[in-house]
């Protein structure tokens, strides 16, 4: 319902705050007219003068508060307001916890109309303070001062930072050497507007538990004036550091890194570890940023996808492999897709390391992929989803909709693309049981979910949810799968039987399956029969796995 709107921008009204936006935002309405209010908490009273009026909505900042809410705290960060890197250091660490397992409870409920999924508590992290193992700072020259630091929420300006409390103390370390660097050889910063200057961006990357470092610079051009110096100063400063990289980008773009690195000192990589498994990290890779939350999040995928050792699985938007690598140590085999070429380079490197031979790695859209796979006879019980914030293709969901696993994991860093496409799901066979939010970025309104979905299952033309309930040793939904089947009768019979046999059998009970993949390709071609030794093994096995 619209309502007439009555204000305009710099008017300052009083506004109630009920909730958090997405972004972080304080939201409230006066006279049913919606107030997004930046730096605002919920069940606040604050007087917001606004800056951007819409029809049916409006935004503004605050300019007093009247009621503070008692989780409010004040900032430790001296560029706070400033900087647009962080959004929630006003609000308490239980209160941001609280806020962002709503925001994916809302996301569910209200875009999805999920009304089933079940979200469990938020998984907070120990210590909110300097875990990102990753700094990715812009460059420039702010009013004559050489700023190096994060963008002002919403635009191109620069606040510099000396001490990012989020970020791993050596790439603060790498930040200083950069602005006195620049400083003394005067080395000038990349102007968005010209097009002309050395110095775009500075990255660093830590080992959080091996301790090597990496710093990268991204410039403009191929030349970096005074390289050997800049070199020097970074091993005497920064401890752990193993490498330095040059990346160049010569393009006008938001874009951060070209495609052209060259190396000034020491490897192209550095290692780090993620449980048991390690990891090689260039400066292109991806790799999660928050090390220690990162484990606990694969470990509750992992959870949900219910291995047990036999399962082939595909990994869509598989990236470097690190969740497929976790996955394949409990699979029988992991298939990972990924459309950009690098990702997969060191995704077959990172598998090569660590010994997994279980893990094959394909380049290419997962739509087309996955439907390859199965023609060549492959069907996966489990698949995995952690697509970028925009979601999943629809073409992608279509593709796993026609292929039917019995369970799909999907990794979310977006509620809201999160619940769309659960939706689509919903619609196509699977019904979202539980959700499991994971903070990875404290003092930020971003939020990880891992969910896990069930097939539908038709009997009698009716539909049977089933129940599931998360535990340390979880029962697979929809009974046991054709590789267990098979390999208890193995066990027990010191037969082997055929997925064919098994699925013949599973029809005579009136178990439904999907269209059995090894239907022959001729209406008279004449399909085995399973002979009577093994339909009786076969229905033993089912007795067995509660399935008949």
């Amino acid at each position: 319902m619209s309502v007439d709107n009555k204000f305009l921008v710099r008017d300052k009204i009083t506004l109630k705050v009920t909730g958090l936006g997405s972004s972080g935002e304080g939201v409230g309405k006066t006279d049913g007219f919606t107030v997004f209010a930046h730096g605002a908490l919920a069940d606040e009273t604050v007087e917001v003068e606004l800056e951007q009026v819409k029809k049916n909505y409006a935004s503004g900042k605050v300019t007093a508060i009247l009621e503070a809410s008692p989780e409010r705290v004040e900032p430790l960060c001296p560029v706070y307001e400033a900087c647009g890197g962080c959004q929630l250091q006003h609000l308490n660490y239980t209160g941001q916890l609280k806020a962002k397992e709503q925001q994916v409870r809302d996301a569910l409920f209200r875009i999805g109309h999920l009304q089933e999924v079940k979200v469990l508590p938020i998984i907070g992290e120990e210590d909110p303070w300097h875990y990102r193992n990753k700094m990715q700072f812009p460059v420039a020259f702010e009013n004559g001062i050489l700023e190096i630091g994060c963008y002002a929420a919403a635009t191109h300006k620069v606040v510099g930072v000396e001490n990012c409390l989020i970020q791993k103390q050596r790439n603060n370390d790498i930040i200083a050497v950069v602005r006195q660097w620049m400083r003394q050889y005067e080395i000038s910063a990349y102007d968005e507007k010209t097009g002309k200057g050395v110095v775009r961006h500075v990255m660093g990357r830590v080992g959080v538990n091996t301790g090597e470092v990496m710093a990268v610079i991204i410039t403009a051009g191929y030349d970096i004036p005074h390289g050997k110096e800049l070199v020097k100063m970074l091993r005497d400063a920064v401890p752990g550091l193993k490498s330095v990289v040059q990346n160049i980008n010569k393009k006008q773009t938001n874009i951060v890194m070209g495609n052209k690195t060259r190396l000034l000192y020491g490897k192209t990589t550095i290692k780090d570890r993620l449980g048991t498994l390690k990891f090689n990290i260039s400066a292109q890779s991806f790799f999660q940023v928050n090390s220690a939350q990162a484990e606990k999040l694969y470990n509750k995928a992992i959870e949900f996808a219910a291995l047990s050792g036999g399962e082939t699985v595909v990994d869509c938007y598989c990236g470097t492999g690190t969740i497929s690598l976790y996955l394949a140590k409990h699979a029988q085999k992991v298939y990972g897709i990924e459309i950009i070429a690098s990702a997969i380079e060191d995704a077959k490197r990172n598998a090569e390391d660590n010994r997994c031979d279980n893990a094959e790695f394909i380049l290419g859209d997962a739509a087309v992929k996955m439907q390859e796979l199965v023609e060549q006879g492959v069907r996966p019980e489990v698949v995995l989803l952690d697509p970028p914030r925009a979601g999943c293709e629809e073409k992608v969901l279509a593709a796993i909709a026609q292929v039917m696993p019995q369970r799909i994991v999907y990794v979310s860093c977006n509620p809201a693309s999160l619940a769309r496409d659960l939706a689509y799901l919903e619609q196509n066979g699977y019904q979202a049981e539980v959700a499991q939010p994971v903070d990875m970025f404290p003092m930020t309104h971003h939020v990880e979910t891992v969910v896990f979905l069930g097939r539908k299952f038709e009997k009698s033309r009716e539909h049977v949810y089933l129940d599931y309930e998360p535990s340390a040793e979880i029962d697979l939904p929809g009974g046991a799968t054709y590789s267990e089947i098979k390999q208890w009768i193995q066990a027990e019979y010191d037969l082997k039987v055929s997925s064919l046999y098994v699925a013949q059998v599973k029809q005579k009970h009136g178990i439904v399956e999907r269209e059995c993949y090894n239907k022959p390709k001729s209406e008279n071609a004449k399909q085995p029969k399973c002979p009577p030794e093994k339909e009786a093994a076969i229905e033993a096995a089912l007795k067995h796995f509660k399935m008949i």
